[in-house]
């Protein structure tokens, strides 16, 4: 470990406003009240870490009466990502965002570095703390060029985001205090003072693994959940029937601005190209929970693929690469798999929020979970892999 890093976390450990991974709280996930969507199996952790080598971690910033905040990090794989590129590429919904980054994965089609995502004022001292951090490791030292992946959304509702409260300290939390296994959901990391279609929202995670027969990959999604829109939960009309949708109070859409981070990954051996195609898949998922992407909500998926024979070497002795990839008819599986993951991460980011109080008094509560289920009764809406069998 290099000494950047030992001089980062020992100002981690003087900091009194990380968080960090908090302990799993009482709420249910969408699973654990019956709510089952699609008809594809989870993973082990259904979660985005069911990819294997992918690791999530998360600081989170309460500070006084008005600071909540934080930053999540997800990491492709345990190694050095820019010295092993993962092939990847982003897919912009609605452009109303600061996404650093984009313009390179766009053009090279590889990340290079974790992913992090916070607040949108601190995208700019999260990538500075993030090319600190990725100068530090092992092997980077001759680094001249760095691309660092920092997503955002607004959580200005609940957190004063001038005062700017994610800190270098933050990220390196983060970054080494990611693991492998269950990802912690709700009001966490960048989730920390985001709202969701009508509730308190945060970060939410799920999986798919296709069946042998497809492939027996695995999709793995999460959320930074802030967005608006008229809650639909396997089709259930949970906003309408709770009374809180976005154009509610005459009819003013702005309370449906917001924004929607997902990170999707995978093991399946794709190109950039098919990872941008998954990418447009992941974005479907917003309209099946009852979002619209309104003219402020900053909507973009990241995809990769950490299959292990594509990699990317930084430095190779070849001018050539090999790669194995998937067959484009062949892929169909995999995109049915991003919508249906999304689709429940967006809900377990919801269930497994808190109510919080923030800046200015501000407050947001929690989804009523007993509420939310004698709609979904109501609709015919729990259940339904346990009725009808998946695949």
């Amino acid at each position: 470990m290099y000494l950047p890093v030992l001089i980062f976390l020992s100002l981690l450990m003087a900091a009194p406003s990380i968080v960090g991974i908090a302990g799993t709280n009482s709420h249910p996930r969408a699973r654990e009240i019956g709510i089952q969507i699609g008809v594809l199996r989870p993973g082990k952790w259904n979660a985005i870490t069911d990819v294997h080598g992918v690791k999530v971690g998360h600081a989170t910033v309460i500070q006084s009466s008005d600071i909540r905040t934080g930053v999540t990090a997800v990491l492709p794989h345990g190694g050095n990502v820019f010295a092993r590129k993962v092939p990847a590429a982003i897919f912009v919904g609605n452009g109303f965002g600061k996404l650093a980054g984009v313009t390179q994965v766009d053009e090279l089609g590889n990340i290079e570095t974790p992913i992090l995502l916070t607040n949108t004022l601190n995208v700019p001292k999260v990538a500075d703390a993030l090319i600190d951090y990725m100068l530090s490791v092992e092997g980077n030292s001759a680094i001249r060029s760095i691309n660092p992946v920092v997503g955002e959304t607004n959580d200005a509702w609940l957190n004063n985001i001038q005062a700017r409260a994610v800190t270098r300290e933050h990220v390196v939390s983060a970054i080494t205090n990611s693991t492998t296994g269950p990802v912690d959901e709700g009001c966490v990391g960048a989730g920390t003072g985001t709202l969701c279609l009508g509730f308190k929202g945060g970060i939410g995670t799920s999986s798919r693994v296709l069946p042998e027969s497809a492939g027996g990959y695995t999709v793995g999604i999460l959320v930074q959940t802030n967005f608006g829109g008229i809650l639909e939960v396997n089709g259930a009309p949970v906003g309408r029937e709770l009374g809180r949708y976005s154009g509610k109070d005459q009819l003013k859409y702005e309370d449906g601005d917001g924004s929607c981070m997902i990170v999707v990954a995978t093991d399946a051996p794709l190109s950039s190209r098919n990872l941008k195609r998954l990418a447009k898949r992941a974005y479907l998922a917003l309209a099946k929970v009852g979002a619209y992407s309104s003219n402020g909500s900053g909507d973009y998926v990241i995809a990769f693929s950490n299959y292990p024979d594509n990699l990317i070497a930084h430095e190779a002795a070849s001018a050539t690469r090999k790669a194995e990839l998937l067959r484009n008819e062949k892929l169909s599986p995999l995109f049915l798999a991003a919508v249906e993951a999304t689709q429940e991460a967006i809900l377990n980011s919801i269930l497994k929020a808190t109510p919080m109080t923030g800046r200015d008094g501000h407050q947001m509560d929690a989804i009523a979970i007993d509420s939310l289920i004698a709609i979904c009764k109501k609709y015919n809406a729990l259940n339904w892999a346990d009725r009808f069998g998946g695949l």
